[in-house]
């Protein structure tokens, strides 16, 4: 301690007799040494950086892209918000910092809600800007004032929105973000917009005529339109836009739905040849094309939705021409005739089936019913388990009647699976309350697993009828797996028809796998002995719960 003293004392004593001057010289020496220092550490640290795995394995795109998961934005139409600290991995390297900085996604969002806007709106205008208006998650006490509407409207100006991605409940809000987007002039604004979704879904119709007017749409490749909406023309939308890859058009028709003319809507699909989604919903299309029968083929086509009544649907069905292959194809139609399906669905949707290639292998039928509704899904089938899921590409008729009769029903149900290739479903599911009839099951001897809902367990069930015209002929001959879904029967405690059916199926030594779901009488020990000595396998479960564990 006493030497400690000593030294300390000596050397203020040196300091002080070279002067202020001195020092002062001295401390910037040290001070440039501190900071060659730094900079030497720095250099070491990136150099170090620039050895590890993320940096030479990971792509730059990549990692970006890794950076806005982590920022939640993996979504552009909807974002829970920022974190606090959730922009702490520019501060990792000076690789990951110059990774984050030319990543345009990090930086080009203002939030989801004008709370959000308020924010963030006065960002860098030269970076593209995703704009976001998500339902009513705004406080009703932020407004979209003069700040916003001045922001929005010089992002406009300069050309810097990449997306507009705007629902809401409130029409004047919506009408008021819309016009703040609108160009002043004709000139090519807002040419560098590449998606747009706008749905109104309050009680105003808002008019987006003069936004889609106005504006140049070069680069706009996804079109998505719901809700209260109005456009007086769609020429523009024909005339300039060339790159279209998804168009969606669903308004909610409880004021003034989307009207289509067929020459607008022909016109569109024309000049966008590489178009992948389409999706109409009860868009009102008025045909002008006085009898035309020029065909419209989308050879870039892969989802294809249709909704709405028949006479709308059947315009564009008439000339339309499908590619070779779909990944899914929807047709949900509106009060058809058995007439109508027969001749104009029929020969779309069987010409289909005979174009592409994966439906030549094995196909999975689900057939729904009810009192209003009718339902086909067709798909292929990839596996031979017990329930097989069906894989793409996926086919689904879907007829919204008004309460028919049940014999139109039961004939509509008829003309849509009729419309499969019948020779190679293996795999069927019926839950309807229309009667498939023998003749339509007896078109698919190949069915290996079959599942059936609601059905009356009575005499001669599942069984040809003996004064028929197969009469000694098994109905399901390819049969492995059968499963029965809430069956009815006809009296109380009685199995016997349903072992009656197993003596039937397996009389060539041909055994099946049984399964029974659902509330059902219970069965005396010999019956249940006895279906369990015809089947490979048999099990019953009484509620969905333990059906969800097969």
């Amino acid at each position: 301690m006493w030497m400690y003293s000593v030294a300390f004392h000596d050397t203020h004593e040196a300091d002080a007799s070279m002067g202020p001057e001195a020092n002062a010289d001295s401390i910037r020496a040290l001070e440039k040494q501190i900071e060659e220092g730094k900079g030497n550490m720095i250099k070491l640290k990136r150099d170090r950086n620039s050895l590890l795995n993320i940096s030479t394995l990971v792509p730059p795109e990549i990692l970006g892209y890794i950076f806005v998961l982590s920022l939640g934005r993996e979504n552009a139409w909807y974002f829970d918000g920022l974190e606090k600290g959730s922009y702490n991995f520019l501060l990792v390297c000076h690789h990951w910092f110059e990774v984050a900085s030319h990543t345009p996604e990090l930086w080009s969002f203002w939030g989801n809600t004008l709370q959000d806007w308020k924010k963030r709106h006065h960002r860098s205008e030269a970076t593209p800007l995703d704009l976001v208006l998500f339902g009513d998650e705004s406080d009703p006490g932020v407004l979209f004032d003069e700040p916003l509407q001045n922001a929005v409207r010089s992002r406009v100006t300069q050309g810097t929105i990449r997306q507009v991605h705007l629902t809401s409940n409130d029409g004047e809000l919506l009408a008021d973000i819309i016009s703040s987007l609108t160009p002043d002039d004709d000139g090519s604004k807002n040419e560098n917009i590449e998606s747009i979704i706008l749905a109104s879904y309050g009680h105003i119709t808002v008019d987006i005529s003069d936004f889609f007017a106005r504006s140049r749409f070069s680069k706009l490749r996804s079109l998505d339109l719901g809700g209260n909406l109005r456009i007086s023309s769609w020429n523009h939308l024909a005339s300039l836009t060339t790159v279209l890859t998804t168009l969606s058009l669903h308004p909610s028709g409880l004021l003034s739905p989307l009207t289509l003319t067929a020459s607008w809507l022909f016109s569109i699909l024309t000049s966008n040849p590489t178009l992948q989604d389409l999706t109409l919903s009860d868009v009102t299309l008025l045909d002008d094309v006085d009898g035309s029968t020029v065909k419209v083929q989308l050879r870039s086509l892969k989802t294809l939705a249709l909704k709405g009544e028949f006479r709308h649907l059947s315009i564009l069905l008439r000339r339309l021409i499908l590619p070779e292959m779909l990944d899914k194809l929807d047709l949900v139609v509106s009060d058809p005739t058995v007439d109508e399906i027969s001749q104009t669905l029929a020969p779309y949707i069987q010409d289909y089936f005979r174009r592409d290639p994966r439906f030549k292998g094995r196909l999975g039928v689900y057939a729904s019913s009810s009192h209003d509704h009718i339902s086909v899904a067709v798909g292929a089938v990839h596996t031979r388990t017990t329930i097989p899921g069906l894989k793409p590409p996926r086919v689904l008729l879907a007829v919204l009647t008004n309460h028919p009769p049940p014999d139109v029903l039961e004939q509509l149900l008829i003309n849509l699976i009729t419309l499969v290739p019948r020779d190679r479903v293996v795999f069927f599911d019926g839950d309807t309350d229309a009667r498939v009839p023998q003749e339509l099951f007896f078109t698919m001897p190949n069915i290996e697993t079959l599942c059936l809902t609601g059905l009356l367990l009575s005499e001669g069930f599942l069984q040809p009828d003996p004064a028929g015209p197969h009469a000694n002929t098994k109905l399901f001959p390819s049969l492995q797996s059968l499963c029965l879904e809430d069956p009815i029967f006809q009296n109380k405690d009685d199995w016997s028809h349903l072992m009656t059916y197993l003596v039937h199926q397996t009389s060539d030594g041909q055994a099946i796998s049984l399964e029974v779901v659902g509330d059902f009488p219970h069965g005396c020990p010999e019956m249940m002995r006895g279906i369990r000595g015809l089947v490979k396998e048999f099990t019953h479960h009484r509620d969905m719960e333990e059906e969800e564990e097969w």
